[in-house]
């Protein structure tokens, strides 16, 4: 059974049972400054943390962790900090596969991480606009993936940038997560969907969609 976790701080708020958040944000300086904070407090508890990120953007993150008095190279050796780039996560054989990521995410939950009382994971999730048919699958995925995360008391923070994604997919991004940064506040989602009720009426609009005749 699920246990009752201590409550995390992040973007003015905090986490109680509840952690699966998408964080909309405009810039890479926005992000950080609401993520540092949580990244640090979790590495000074001895949490286990997992940032996913662009293959390009490692060194500017490494460099940020060191800004905010983090030690990467100490923390990575310990098995602390794992980093881990969107391809080799998402994309390992250039295809994105829903049911192989709800197995990856299921292995980099805590209780898969033994030595750590908790995973707190960042995924940078831009990669998904190169290509319609990954962003399609990425919100099924946000969805499905409630169900591995209601079992583990892991924070897990998905980060989108806005001025990448179209307005409908955002909206739908928003509807698969509970918990949402909007603004920099975290905040309870109200237009969170259940992933049965969700699932159900995106797949028909998405098949709707795909059978429609093609427009000139």
């Amino acid at each position: 059974m699920k246990s009752v976790p201590a409550p995390i701080s992040l973007a003015g708020s905090q986490l109680g049972e509840t952690r699966h958040v998408c964080a909309f944000f405009n810039n890479d300086e926005e992000e950080y400054r609401v993520l540092l904070p949580f990244i640090r407090e979790g590495l000074k508890s001895g949490d286990k943390a997992v940032h996913v990120l662009n293959p390009e953007q490692r060194r500017d993150h490494l460099q940020r962790l060191a800004a905010a008095g983090i030690d990467p190279a100490a923390a990575q050796q310990s098995g602390q900090l794992e980093l881990k780039t969107n391809t080799e996560v998402y994309l390992p054989d250039g295809r994105f596969d829903q049911d192989r990521m709800i197995e990856v995410f299921e292995s980099l939950a805590s209780g898969n991480a033994p030595g750590f009382p908790l995973s707190r994971i960042c995924c940078r999730m831009d990669w998904a606009v190169e290509d319609r048919s990954h962003v399609d699958d990425v919100i099924e995925f946000e969805s499905r993936v409630n169900d591995v995360w209601r079992r583990h008391d892991d924070a897990v923070i998905c980060t989108y940038h806005l001025g990448q994604f179209g307005g409908d997919a955002v909206i739908d991004i928003m509807r698969t997560h509970p918990m949402v940064i909007v603004g920099g506040i975290l905040q309870h989602n109200p237009f969170y969907v259940p992933p049965e009720e969700f699932l159900r009426e995106f797949r028909q609009r998405r098949a709707a969609r795909g059978s429609s005749p093609a427009t000139a």
